[in-house]
């Protein structure tokens, strides 16, 4: 059985960034699969599942109203290692051309104040499992110390 590509990166070098995990070709658009690694794997504790759960809420209603980027987002999910979150792209992109969305997105998250969208028993699977106290802090910890100050190395998988 072949390992699927994400399997083969090495996640002992990985830092926080922004990643290309895969392209695809769906219907004749290219599908940009972008890994947005908020820490570092296996080195520093994971995200709180209510952080990332709070994260998915906050980042997927920012990015589907952003009116530049918002027919271009197909999905906003969390990793199941919970130290990031895939999103889902249409078009041949770079992290360089999603970099000022994410800063946006993860400053948006990170000011946040009031009742997370979807957020309620008829809305959400699993309502109670939110923490927006440290899905703001963790927001504010990914903006200032990584996409604040990304470089190269935040944006290409370590060999």
């Amino acid at each position: 059985m072949n390992k699927i590509p994400s399997f083969t990166i090495n996640h002992e070098k990985l830092l926080r960034g922004i990643y290309v995990s895969r392209k695809d070709e769906v219907g004749g658009d290219t599908v940009t699969t972008f890994d947005i690694r908020m820490k570092e794997p296996n080195r520093e504790p994971a995200l709180h599942p209510g952080a990332l759960h709070t994260i998915e809420h906050l980042a997927a209603t920012y990015l589907r109203n952003d009116p530049e980027w918002r027919d271009r987002i197909v999905y906003w999910g969390p990793m199941g290692c919970l130290t990031g979150n895939y999103l889902l792209m249409r078009g041949n992109l770079e992290p360089q051309d999603i970099l000022d969305l994410m800063r946006r997105t993860f400053a948006f998250i990170a000011d946040f104040d009031g009742d997370v969208p979807g957020a309620a028993p008829r809305d959400c699977g699993n309502y109670l499992l939110h923490d927006l106290p440290m899905a703001r802090l963790e927001a504010r910890k990914y903006l200032t110390e990584v996409l604040e100050r990304m470089e190269e190395e935040n944006m290409k998988y370590p060999e």
